[in-house]
């Protein structure tokens, strides 16, 4: 694709709005390409893989020029990621400048700057992994994240589904830890596919799926999606299910469950009560108090292990943010094991990295009595997943491939 003058200027208008972080990166270029109609595909994509491609690299990107800003930096993103050559650029920029990032030194970055990850983050992390490790972490989140779909087991099998994609010329393979996980090699348009149409595909991280392998639901139970969003974990439940029993999707969101309903009608499921409402101490949750036979939370979090997909999340969130959201998650964690029967299981988790949402949360309510942890990678290894994290699961995309996730499970004591 050639680089026109009026090409660089749109995406640097895309990146000047995207660069306040006052609202999520995609949701900005949305509204940026509904306002420029006539964009072809090709320009689309190029404004919208600067706008990410900076984004991954902000930080490194930042040191290599001698004035950040949003052309700047696109400029410095063609040279370092993509390779341009400087006779390629030099109608965009001076020469001088070009020479400047070309040749500007980067050999002793500090470890936050390396990583891309904000020196809040890193300082958290480093009382539990080492400087090697967190770097590799930090590579792998800066990586566009794959394509992973869900195969819907209430209505056709991961083989043969595998099997027909593959005959269409599609490059995709067997996810290596869930069952019914599929990876795309590319990014081809599933939601126009014909097996995404009739609900026999959805659109799920690997790590995301096997959070409903933890819970385990079974055949004719009472289970709760406690904070169900627009319902990926909420299907594979059900599905897990045969659509008996009864499965509530319950979230705060309008929005959210407005766009579980179409995913829930392709999905051919019967057995789901999307439900909204208005906190954790909601009358419609007290109402199911002691009832339940596995509770969900995939509560709320800071989202720092999607970095691959929402590079913008690590300069929209802070310790003061983070701090909130711990508040949030131990009050909605503490309001779902109400529901539950004695013997019931509960499923906490986040797609955070920061201990303070993940194991400080889990063992907060553990010492106060009435649940045990169970161990997940026993559970996982009931389901012959080779998956060994601990007793508690911790996903990573430089060690699984997936988007970075937490889960512990724990049971209610007996009455």
């Amino acid at each position: 694709m050639e680089l026109t003058p009026p090409l660089l200027q749109l995406a640097t208008q895309a990146l000047d709005l995207v660069l306040d972080f006052k609202r999520p990166a995609d949701a900005v270029l949305s509204a940026f390409f509904r306002e420029h109609k006539k964009l072809g595909s090709h320009d689309r994509a190029f404004v919208a893989e600067a706008v990410f491609g900076v984004l991954r690299r902000y930080r490194y990107l930042s040191g290599v020029v001698p004035a950040a800003n949003p052309r700047t930096l696109i400029i410095a993103w063609l040279i370092k990621a993509r390779g341009m050559s400087g006779a390629m650029l030099e109608k965009f920029a001076r020469p001088e400048l070009i020479d400047h990032i070309r040749n500007v030194k980067t050999d002793d970055l500090p470890l936050a700057v390396s990583a891309e990850l904000p020196d809040w983050v890193v300082g958290t992390l480093r009382a539990s992994m080492s400087d090697a490790d967190i770097l590799a972490l930090g590579r792998a989140l800066q990586q566009p994240a794959p394509l992973d779909v869900r195969v819907n087991a209430h209505k056709a099998g991961r083989d043969a589904v595998l099997t027909q994609l593959r005959g269409e010329g599609l490059a995709v393979e067997a996810t290596p830890y869930s069952p019914w996980g599929l990876r795309f090699k590319d990014h081809p348009a599933i939601n126009r596919h014909a097996l995404f149409l009739d609900g026999s595909l959805e659109v799920q991280d690997e790590g995301s799926q096997l959070l409903a392998l933890l819970l385990g639901a079974r055949r004719g139970e009472m289970v709760c999606d406690f904070c169900a969003g627009a319902g990926g974990k909420t299907l594979a439940i059900g599905a897990m299910m045969a659509s008996t029993g009864r499965l509530y999707a319950f979230d705060v969101a309008e929005k959210r469950l407005a766009n579980l309903k179409p995913r829930l009608a392709r999905s051919g499921l019967s057995n789901v009560m999307p439900q909204r409402i208005t906190s954790e101490n909601d009358t419609r949750v007290k109402r199911l108090a002691g009832k339940l036979d596995r509770v969900l939370v995939d509560a709320p979090c800071s989202g720092l292990g999607t970095l691959r997909r929402n590079p913008d999340l690590k300069f929209r969130q802070s310790p003061e943010s983070v701090a909130e959201l711990t508040r949030k998650q131990a009050a909605i964690l503490r309001a779902a094991a109400k529901l539950l029967k004695p013997g019931g299981r509960l499923v906490y988790a986040t797609c955070s990295l920061l201990p303070e949402e993940n194991e400080a949360i889990v063992e907060a309510l553990l010492a106060e009595g009435g649940f045990a942890l169970l161990p997940a990678n026993e559970l996982l290894a009931q389901h012959k997943i080779d998956l060994d994290t601990g007793a508690m699961l911790k996903l990573s995309p430089a060690v699984h491939g997936t988007d970075g996730f937490f889960a512990a499970v724990l049971v209610k004591a007996a009455a």
